[in-house]
Formats: structure tokens, C-alpha cells, sequence
């Protein structure tokens, strides 16, 4: 199974120099999870994202890609 939002993805659309935001504009946060439902991303690393360095949003980042994979993390709600 293949992450629905990663950074390639995400770099090659966006254009961006740096490491671009995995927001996708579904900012609903699931409270089971403690994490957008959106973005995969904790509320932690949405607050922190801008003052990231672009090895730590890395880090976010894969985090992301690895929340999606397991069923376990897809809307417990």
C-alpha cells in the first residue's frame, strides 16, 4: 500500500525550494488519534512545522508516510 500524501508527491506539485507543508486542506482533527485526519500529523508537529528545520520536517514526514500504512491509524472515530 502506498501512502495517499508523501513528500515526492508533494515536492513535485508544489515546486517548492525547502520541504513543502503536508497540509491538504481537510484540517479535521481526530481526537481518538490525536492527529489531523487530513495530513496524518500530530497537533505537535502542525504547531512546530514552521519553525522546523528541513531535516526535521523530513522526519515529520516520514512519520506521515508511516501512519498511513497501517490500518490502525485511519479514522477511529
Amino acid at each position: 500500500m502506498e501512502p495517499l500524501i508523501n513528500l515526492n508527491d508533494a515536492q513535485a506539485q508544489h515546486g517548492e525550494v525547502g520541504v513543502p507543508s503536508p497540509c491538504v486542506s481537510i484540517c479535521e482533527l481526530d481526537v481518538a488519534l490525536s492527529r489531523c485526519k487530513g495530513c496524518f500529523r500530530t497537533l505537535q508537529e502542525i504547531a512546530a512545522w514552521g519553525t522546523l528545520t528541513d531535516d526535521e520536517k523530513r522526519v515529520v514526514w516520514s512519520r506521515i508516510e508511516a501512519r498511513q500504512l497501517k490500518p490502525e491509524n485511519w479514522d477511529a472515530t
